[in-house]
């Protein structure tokens, strides 16, 4: 994994934990990315691990779900291009066994399939990121955005305007036939099933807002 994200210029590498720690064998399979290997940095969750990041794009070897936005291999260039200049994009690759689960891909901006034999869908781990960073560093160092295009709103962000969200529908009493968290993976995966500018969080979170005082005046 080291020596494969090294080979396309990435030296932000995060894990969440549970993650194993390095050791020989790994030590000697990242011969010549060991500074890779030793700057890995650990997040109890990947909520904060990709808290700063403008978009994010999560990895499933999955087809046919209902995630708000899918993207094949070939797709990924145009989701780069859409994107604001300088735009950070993280990209979540789950365990080689079990994958990402449904609530963290509905955290994502997108998440991207490739193109892999569907008898055999899984890669390894490290061959997964070579490819998508192979076509990242192919197309989205030199993307060429509208002029004027807004900034995008942080992930942390967005996720604090979906708490806000969250906050509102239940005082209204939304949630009270249930299905509160498949309710709100759905409401992430609004807010997030796009990058979202920084302006359009605002209106969201205003929103919010004035439900909850106008609640809290009716009381």
């Amino acid at each position: 994994m080291a020596r494969a994200v090294k080979n396309f210029g990435v030296a932000d590498v995060r894990l969440i934990e549970p993650a194993c720690h390095p050791d020989e064998e790994s030590e000697m399979l990242a011969s010549g990315a060991d500074d890779i290997l030793q700057a890995m940095r650990r997040y109890e969750t990947l909520l904060e691990a990709v808290a700063e990041f403008d978009a994010v794009v999560a990895t499933s070897s999955l087809r046919g779900r209902a995630e708000q936005r899918w993207l094949s291999l070939r797709e990924l260039p145009a989701f780069l291009a859409s994107l604001p200049p300088e735009s950070r994009v993280a990209y979540v690759f789950g365990p080689e066994r079990s994958g990402l689960t449904e609530e963290e891909r509905s955290r994502a901006s997108a998440t991207l399939t490739l193109p892999t034999d569907p008898d055999f869908p899984t890669m390894n781990l490290s061959h997964a990121a070579a490819v998508v960073l192979a076509v990242h560093r192919a197309f989205g160092l030199s993307v060429d955005a509208p002029a004027g295009e807004e900034d995008l709103a942080a992930s942390r962000e967005v996720e604090a305007a979906i708490e806000h969200w969250d906050r509102a529908l239940d005082a209204i009493g939304f949630y009270d036939t249930g299905h509160r968290e498949r309710s709100l993976r759905d409401w992430r995966r609004i807010a997030a099933g796009r990058p979202m500018t920084a302006r359009e969080v605002a209106m969201f979170r205003g929103v919010a807002n004035r439900i909850l005082v106008s609640l809290k005046r009716k009381s």
